[in-house]
């Protein structure tokens, strides 16, 4: 299991969240990031997920960003961790989301016109429009007042999502690993195994580590993830 909730990035979301006291978690999946100390309401749009989800947390309402199967101003706030870019109508979720919360909006993202550091260079096309389709920074503003905030990665991040193992280069030679990163999943076939074998070139001859040399003691890398705070108007 290589999804497993970042302590560090849960308390960034907490925080974002500030004094609401109910939310909507959009696209909640399994809950990693759901806080356990407000009112969660989970929407989650696949039955496969909604059925795995621990028992320990709220049980998920079948439904689509697009369509929220909550009455209007029924939440302080809505949160979307990692599931914008699989909304299929980005306009209508906005919309949905102003209709549900009250307050304000969390989304822990990934900005599209930012690298994924060193994965580019392997996996070129990793951070573009077909894989990633993370929403631009501009377009949460058709919700209010907004503030982006960076999210460095740590170099021990638990949760293994895009460039969560940027220090751990080894990581990315394991199928099972990059199975659980749908930008991986949207990239061509031929790309991937390209860059795997080059990047499994490079790490037995150390070149990797030559190149890379001034990550190598980071405890935290700016790798384009972001937390946008949006004050609902």
């Amino acid at each position: 299991m290589t999804r497993r909730a970042d302590a560090r990035i849960a308390d960034a979301i907490r925080t974002a969240l500030g004094d609401a006291a109910s939310v909507v978690n959009i696209g909640a999946g399994l809950g990693s990031y759901e806080p356990t100390d407000l009112q969660v309401v989970p929407v989650e749009p696949s039955e496969t997920m909604i059925r795995q989800r621990p028992t320990s947390l709220p049980p998920a309402l079948l439904g689509t960003a697009e369509k929220l199967p909550l009455p209007a101003k029924s939440a302080d706030a809505a949160l979307a961790v990692l599931s914008a870019h699989h909304w299929r109508d980005r306009p209508a979720a906005f919309a949905e989301i102003r209709r549900v919360a009250r307050r304000r909006a969390v989304f822990f993202t990934h900005d599209p016109d930012a690298s994924f550091g060193w994965l580019d260079d392997y996996f070129p096309g990793l951070a573009g429009e077909t894989t990633s389709r993370y929403p631009r920074l501009a377009e949460f503003d058709a919700l209010g007042g907004v503030t982006v905030e960076p999210v460095p990665v740590p170099a021990d991040c638990t949760d293994g999502f895009t460039a969560a193992y940027w220090r751990r280069p080894d990581a990315y030679l394991d199928e099972s690993v990059r199975a659980n990163m749908s930008t991986f999943a949207l990239l061509d076939e031929r790309v991937v195994a390209d860059g795997v074998a080059r990047l499994a070139r490079d790490l037995a001859d150390r070149s990797w580590h030559r190149r890379y040399a001034s990550l190598l003691t980071l405890p935290q890398l700016d790798v384009g993830y972001r937390l946008v705070v949006a004050e609902l108007t």
